[in-house]
């Protein structure tokens, strides 16, 4: 019975060498003396302000992005020991002790490394050869602008990360879609490409882009595999909700948690609660909930209260008041009341309170036991600070000539009587004997004399926005026209460039230009019933090529209608699908266009120079990229290849 211990338990492993030293390259390129500069460099002064929040548990809102990239920052943080406690104020500032700023850049640093390994293998999953998926990953590896993304902490390398896994499970699965469907693999890649398309997502919402890019894919395998004859339609159906629960319901879902594990984890009340609800503000540690405790669930005749309007724009913003006074006549000659001032003012101020008052009486505090209001109930609100009274009358408002003017009423003895009778609509109310309460109702004024109904509108100045220095358009991505100065070193002259590898960025657009022009070729040429190539060979062409280029294409067009501010790095998700295309475009040269050994030799020997020669304009870059070392003015005017870049030079 114990027969079998008098073998050895042996256990084999296949190990592809060239995966493990890609990895360990990948780790050592990106992770080389990651502390250095200990100094805030370029967004990081942007990130690291969330980063403190979270560290100190404190609501905010990023308008720009959804949360899961900036916690996987702050988890980074966590790892160090961070408490939060450095002022991110300015480029440049040294950080102090108290920052790891190791594990701070740790997580973009390990993603962008491990994008190297995920290059190799999507190549090989597409059916290239070892030899081109180890041309993609080396070009990955020795792209200046990816490594200098990598080495901050910045986003941009974990979003690329997340895009590479995405693409990679998915051709795992569709791989194993042929021969071994519904097996433990096929349910492990499948859901992991729905995992992978969220957190791209969750990161940055350019995921979208790849995202919807892999859903059109997997539409278009699903439509193939509708019209499979040897499958039964239970089969088909079973397929199909796999796929919708893999790749819409997974990442949905998981997509909200991103958002539910931001809110459970800030629960102090913070800069950003003012654009959140009353009840929300409410259930922040501190704040809207500190004033609130113990305060009435309703609003009764005397109350002191503050009312939030929740539709204004550019954001919501608090009923206003203060002692100054419309002018007799505005700049383009229409005249006004002269009354006091009404407003909708973003920040909490004194001058927000208000007293709701009864028209029948003079008291302005709550009576015992407490009257409550209403819906449908006639008010007074009286300016807690000035006390006098919220008005209105035919007078055109000064920033809405067609609506009415609100004000607080000053009696100027004029023949302008007071108008300041407001009937309160409970508008989320259950019956029609609903109270006003605090927090939860929604209400509105309805003016009893004219019936206009109370509106706010905040009065903002036209920011005259300055272009910043390093924005730039899509157009000046394609040709590196452009660069970012992220670092520069006040003493030593030692500078950090976002600048990439300009031989890998031309080759990368010589290579989309080859395969689109040899597609079309291809394609009408088939039109004409004549195949230049075998079948096998065409649909690995076109189906490699609507991965690369559909990628490139929607990760880059959508920034020509975008209307934000735009700079390079934003080019880098569509860079990454442009340099996987190069050994795709390479392998077709030399498998179907060199067709005898001498012109295969030769270009052979001719990438073998080309692909020195990037290997060249990495190392010549690379004091830009790793900040070190520090270059002579000499040296910098040499590397300005394009008078375009703006290479910082120090005067002496």
């Amino acid at each position: 019975m114990l027969g079998f211990l008098k073998q050895p338990v042996v256990v084999t492993a296949e190990i592809n060498v060239n995966l493990v030293a890609l990895t360990v390259m990948g780790l050592v390129n990106r992770l080389w003396a990651l502390s250095y500069p200990r100094a805030v460099v370029f967004d990081e002064v942007y990130y690291g302000q969330f980063v403190s929040l979270y560290m100190k548990r404190i609501f905010f809102v990023d308008d720009s992005g959804p949360p899961f990239g900036h916690m996987l920052l702050a988890f980074g943080g966590y790892l160090g020991g961070f408490d939060g406690n450095f002022l991110w104020n300015r480029i440049g500032a040294e950080y102090n002790m108290n920052v790891p700023i190791w594990s701070l850049r740790l997580l973009p640093a390990l993603t962008g490394a491990l994008c190297v390994p995920l290059a190799y293998q999507i190549l090989v999953e597409l059916h290239f050869s070892h030899c081109a998926a180890l041309g993609a990953a080396l070009l990955i590896l020795f792209e200046n602008s990816l490594i200098t993304q990598s080495r901050l902490m910045l986003l941009e390398s974990v979003l690329i990360f997340f895009i590479l896994l995405a693409i990679l499970s998915y051709l795992k699965f569709y791989n194993l879609q042929k021969c071994s469907p519904f097996t433990a693999g096929w349910w492990f890649w499948l859901l992991l490409t729905g995992v992978a398309c969220s957190c791209a997502v969750g990161v940055k919402y350019m995921g979208l882009f790849t995202y919807m890019l892999l859903l059109a894919i997997a539409g278009v395998h699903s439509w193939h595999l509708i019209g499979d004859q040897t499958l039964s339609n239970v089969s088909v159906l079973c397929h199909l909700l796999a796929r919708g629960l893999a790749l819409v319901v997974v990442p949905v879902a998981m997509y909200l948690s991103f958002f539910y594990v931001h809110l459970t984890l800030l629960y102090r009340s913070g800069p950003h609660d003012q654009i959140m609800t009353s009840a929300f503000q409410a259930s922040l540690e501190g704040g809207l909930a500190r004033i609130t405790q113990g305060q009435p669930l309703e609003v009764a005749y005397g109350s002191q209260i503050t009312l939030r309007n929740v539709l204004g724009k550019p954001m919501p913003c608090w009923l206003h008041s203060h002692k100054s006074t419309y002018p007799i006549r505005y700049e383009n000659g229409r005249g006004s009341s002269h009354q006091q001032q009404v407003t909708c003012y973003p920040f909490k101020d004194v001058n927000n309170w208000w007293i709701v008052k009864d028209p029948g009486r003079q008291q302005l505090v709550v009576s015992n036991p407490p009257r409550p209001v209403r819906h449908g109930h006639i008010v007074q609100l009286v300016h807690g600070i000035t006390t006098r009274y919220l008005n209105t009358h035919d007078v055109a408002a000064p920033l809405s000539p067609h609506s009415q003017e609100i004000s607080c009423y000053i009696d100027y003895n004029i023949s302008m009587p007071a108008q300041n009778l407001w009937r309160v609509e409970i508008v989320n109310r259950e019956s029609d004997t609903d109270v006003w309460k605090t927090i939860l109702s929604e209400v509105r004024f309805v003016h009893v004399n004219t019936s206009a109904v109370l509106k706010w509108k905040i009065l903002t100045l036209k920011n005259e926005d300055t272009e910043h220095k390093y924005s730039s358009s899509p157009l000046d991505w394609i040709t590196m026209d452009t660069n970012i100065a992220y670092w520069f070193h006040p003493i030593s002259g030692a500078q950090i460039h976002l600048i990439g590898n300009v031989l890998t960025w031309a080759s990368a657009n010589v290579a989309t230009l080859v395969y689109v022009c040899l597609f079309l070729w291809y394609l009408l040429r088939r039109r004409r019933k004549i195949c230049d190539i075998p079948e096998d060979a065409w649909r690995l062409w076109v189906s490699a090529g609507g991965l690369c280029v559909g990628g490139w294409a929607v990760n880059y067009l959508p920034f020509f209608m975008m209307e934000k501010t735009l700079f390079l790095y934003h080019y880098l998700p569509a860079l990454t699908f442009q340099i996987l295309l190069i050994p795709v475009v390479l392998q077709h040269l030399t498998d179907h266009l060199c067709r005898s050994q001498l012109p295969k030799n030769a270009f052979s020997a001719l990438m073998v120079a080309w692909f020195s020669s990037i290997y060249l304009v990495y190392r010549t870059f690379s004091p830009l990229t790793y900040g070190e070392p520090t270059l002579s003015a000499a040296e910098l005017r040499a590397l300005r290849w394009k008078d375009s870049w703006d290479i910082l030079i120090r005067k002496h």
